[in-house]
């Protein structure tokens, strides 16, 4: 049974978080990322979140013409294994943090 590997891979939108979420998540301890306009190739190796702060993206599942947009004030989780481009409209500026293999719940304070 072939399938392909993005077949079951969804990116997860959260649409402006309260800020208890955001403090919850400890976001600005996370490091920060920007871009310009422009379509970038992307290929995710580790779950990402990120939350951003500026920018408006489609992204684009690869080998589909299904995409997800999202922007500014977005919580956006993106799927370990996940190929798509980002047609970014909006520089993006965000915050991001990558799982690690251990899930820890202690996160460090900043």
């Amino acid at each position: 049974m072939a399938s392909d590997s993005n077949s079951n891979l969804r990116i997860t939108i959260e649409r402006n978080p309260s800020q208890s979420r955001l403090a919850e998540l400890n976001i600005k301890c996370w490091p920060k990322w920007g871009c310009s306009p422009g379509k970038y190739q992307l290929k995710f190796d580790a779950e990402e979140t990120c939350y951003l702060l500026k920018g408006k993206v489609k992204a684009y599942t690869k080998g589909s013409s299904d995409f997800v947009e999202f922007g500014a004030g977005d919580l956006v989780t993106i799927p370990k294994g996940l190929s798509c481009t980002w047609d970014v409209s909006v520089a993006v500026d965000k915050y991001y943090k990558f799982e690690s293999s251990s899930s820890s719940s202690s996160s460090p304070s900043c």
